[in-house]
C-alpha cells in the first residue's frame, strides 16, 4: 500500500507534504498541476496525510471512489511525466478516463 496524492492538491501545490516526508518521497515539478507519491519509496508512515492543509492525501484503500483514477496517476508520473500530467488535465476537464 502507498499514500495517493487525490484532486484537492490540483492547482494548489501547497507542498507541506513534501517537507514532512521522512523518506523524501513526493515530487512535483514546475510543469505539474499537482505533487506525487512514489508508490515503491512511499512506507505508509502517513506524515503527509495530516500536513496536508487540503485533505488532499489518502491512504490508498480510501481514496475517494470518484478520484480513483489518481491512484493511477500517482504511480504513471514516475514512468511517464507527460502522460501523467495528460490524464490530469482530462481528469479536471470530467472527460473519458485515458488508459
Amino acid at each position: 500500500m502507498t499514500f495517493v496524492i487525490a484532486s484537492a492538491c490540483i492547482d494548489v501545490l501547497d507542498q507541506s507534504c513534501i517537507e514532512v516526508c521522512p523518506v523524501d518521497c513526493i515530487y512535483a515539478e514546475d510543469s505539474d498541476r499537482m505533487c506525487y507519491i512514489e508508490p515503491n519509496e512511499c512506507i505508509d508512515c502517513g506524515l503527509c496525510e495530516s500536513a496536508c492543509p487540503v485533505g488532499a492525501i489518502f491512504d490508498e484503500p480510501e481514496v475517494p471512489r470518484d478520484a480513483t483514477q489518481l491512484t493511477e496517476i500517482n504511480a504513471l508520473w514516475f514512468e511517464d511525466k507527460e502522460g501523467a500530467r495528460t490524464r490530469v488535465e482530462k481528469y479536471m476537464e470530467g472527460g473519458p478516463e485515458i488508459t
